[in-house]
């Protein structure tokens, strides 16, 4: 009898252990990334890495945690099989791997061995997989913990190697991925070699480098030292310390101020109870939180670890576990939008260290003179000669040392002397300070001398745009135009805060058709809209009206804009986006309200500028994420002129 065509029947299991392999292991970061998270999962305390050809040929982890006992590798790579799930419970998963996926699809697709050696055992036991036919278990020669190697990725599915990039973008993936979970664990060590060369290594950073963790004012050393590792040393002196908690939510990390920033969001990484992850709300809330500093074109670095509640947390998405859904995703976004915000406030007017770097970069010449200069290095010239007292206690100094200008600026948050003028953006002049007797010193007795602020005393103004200030070891140059405008930007956005928000009464009221679940929740928010100067009730079963608009936004887009509103609630439960455009429009007219290039400048007016600039938050940039300063430190200037 003829077997029909439509007859439903299983497939065999090396079949189905291929298919689930294409949702697991995409390509060979895949498979590192889920042999990393064994080790992790084992207790490991050092990981080692190695691929060649991109990992086609050859993947290999190896690492010192529990290992496995012999009886327990076949059934490791059986499917659906783990041991980190002992109460069989989905909702508490305290793991990175929890599926029993990994082993058995890399060994679907590959020649997988496996060698482990439990830390009491007196031998160890290895298993060889090839293409989803599992051998024997043997006896081995190694040390506790566990080596897999995977070789020839995808042989058993060779369609699938024609997807794969380059060797050097394979390699590269790899590294991404080592360098996230390796972000994550600071207590474990990682080396990762690509073709026999040594491409990442990070030692584990000292336990007892944890500061208290309930001290929210203290940074977490042992998490700073690896991101330091990882990012570089600008990231660590470049950025602020992020420490925040809502509702059993925590959030730690760092943020890199707005003028340390790059072309797109690549250095940005989210952690949700030590998993890697990538989720549009965490890239929407860091983009909220910094709308006030940087061009949309421009993007910054932070790595932040959210830890939450494991009941509050979805990690079974998807087999590759990379994306998460949050019970409560409006509450992990104001969480992370709030944190941010404060942490960079509390920066105040300070500006990344590597705005000061790129400005000698561009000073200094493309190349080195090929004749010698007619001054040497050690400080002897025909001005002041060898020695001189002006230019000594410079040789320790790190180029624009911007940590510890934030902590000197809290001295002088307040204006000095009997200062109370008005910066408004409705005035097109500057009030002066206290009159300044003296460029280098107050005349009254016991007054600060001007030039121990963080920003100085100002010296003069060139070009009629930018001002130079003398510090105690330096100099500043300040762009006023952009230094006014952040000072304009952050008084409207204190009015704005303390008070309703001026509204427009439309001729006609608007009516916006939406669908009945869209409508019922932005009527449910009509309170919390109307705070914010939009009024609107419902209109039927799937509509709402609109009778007043905020005053700040003009002639709005109705329509578009309370779309948009009801796509937000749906997404994540709140009215941020309002907030966020009213702000915008704030930076609009701060733009045309401040002080604009070309205009000559008083010295009082300049010292004027100069103090608000102290004493305001995040001044050190405007509202496009241009530095609004430059500090050069005498060490900096002596070299530019062959003085070190």
């Amino acid at each position: 009898m003829a077997v029909s065509q439509t007859g439903i029947r299983r497939l065999p299991e090396t079949l189905v252990n291929r298919i689930a392999a294409g949702e697991v292991v995409e390509r060979p970061a895949s498979a590192v990334k889920e042999l990393v998270e064994n080790a992790i999962d084992a207790g490991a305390r050092r990981i080692d890495i190695a691929t060649a050809s991109g990992g086609r040929t050859l993947i290999s982890v190896a690492d010192d945690g529990r290992g496995m006992a012999p009886d327990d590798l076949p059934v490791a790579v059986e499917r659906h099989a783990t041991s980190k799930l002992p109460g069989d419970d989905l909702l508490n998963i305290q793991w990175l791997g929890f599926r029993g996926e990994a082993l058995p699809s890399i060994g679907a697709v590959s020649r997988l061995n496996i060698v482990t050696r439990e830390k009491a055992a007196d031998s160890a036991a290895q298993l060889e997989v090839d293409a989803g036919k599992v051998g024997a278990v043997k006896p081995a020669a190694a040390g506790p913990g566990t080596r897999i190697e995977v070789r020839d990725l995808f042989y058993a599915v060779p369609a699938r190697l024609k997807f794969l990039k380059t060797d050097r973008a394979e390699d590269l993936a790899v590294q991404e991925i080592v360098k996230r979970l390796a972000m994550a664990h600071a207590g474990i060590a990682f080396t990762l070699q690509q073709d026999g060369r040594t491409s990442f290594r990070a030692d584990a950073v000292p336990d007892n480098l944890l500061n208290d963790p309930q001290d929210a004012q203290r940074p977490d050393l042992q998490r700073l030292g690896r991101l330091e590792q990882i990012l570089g040393r600008d990231f660590a002196d470049n950025s602020v310390a992020i420490r925040a908690e809502r509702e059993g939510i925590t959030l730690t990390g760092y943020a890199g101020l707005p003028t340390y920033n790059r072309g797109n969001a690549q250095h940005q990484y989210l952690f949700v109870n030590g998993r890697p992850v990538r989720d549009k709300l965490f890239v929407g809330a860091v983009k909220g939180a910094y709308a006030d500093f940087l061009s949309h074109d421009r993007h910054p670095v932070v790595s932040l670890f959210l830890q939450v509640p494991a009941e509050q947390v979805d990690v079974n998405v998807h087999p590759a576990k990379a994306e998460v859904r949050f019970r409560d995703p409006g509450l992990v976004r104001g969480l992370i939008v709030g944190a941010l915000r404060h942490a960079l406030a509390e920066a105040g007017h300070r500006a990344s260290s590597t705005v000061a770097q790129a400005a000698l970069g561009a000073l200094r010449p493309q190349s080195m003179p090929t004749m010698p200069l007619p001054f040497g290095t050690s400080g002897q010239s025909t001005f002041g000669g060898a020695g001189s007292s002006r230019w000594r206690g410079y040789d320790n100094l790190r180029p624009a040392s911007v940590p510890g200008l934030a902590e000197a600026a809290a001295l002088y948050n307040a204006p000095h002397g009997d200062f109370s003028g008005d910066m408004s953006a409705e005035t097109d002049g500057l009030a002066p300070a206290a009159r300044n007797e003296d460029a280098g010193a107050m005349a009254n007795a016991g007054a600060i001398p001007l030039q121990s602020y963080p920003l100085g005393a100002a010296r003069g103004q060139l070009h009629e745009t930018y001002i130079v200030a003398q510090t105690a070891d330096g100099i500043v140059i300040v762009d006023q135009h952009a230094a006014h405008e952040r000072l304009v930007y952050e008084r409207m956005k204190v009015n704005l805060e303390a008070g309703k928000v001026p509204r427009q009464a439309l001729l006609l009221p608007e009516v916006v058709e939406l669908t009945e679940a869209e409508a019922s929740r932005l009527a449910a928010r009509a309170t919390e809209l109307a705070e914010l100067g939009l009024i609107l009730e419902g209109f039927g079963a799937g509509a709402v009206v609109v009778r007043e608009v905020p005053a700040l936004l003009g002639d709005v887009a109705v329509q578009n804009l309370v779309r948009d509103l009801a796509d937000a609630i749906a997404e994540y439960g709140n009215v941020l986006p309002l907030k966020e455009k009213l702000e915008e429009v704030c930076g609009t007219m701060a733009c045309h309200g401040s002080v604009r290039a070309g205009r000559r400048l008083t010295l009082d007016e300049m010292n004027a500028l100069l103090r608000q600039m102290e004493a305001t938050p995040h001044s050190g940039q405007c509202n496009h994420g241009r530095p609004t300063y430059v500090e050069l430190k005498l060490a900096d200037i002596e070299k530019l002129f062959g003085r070190r």
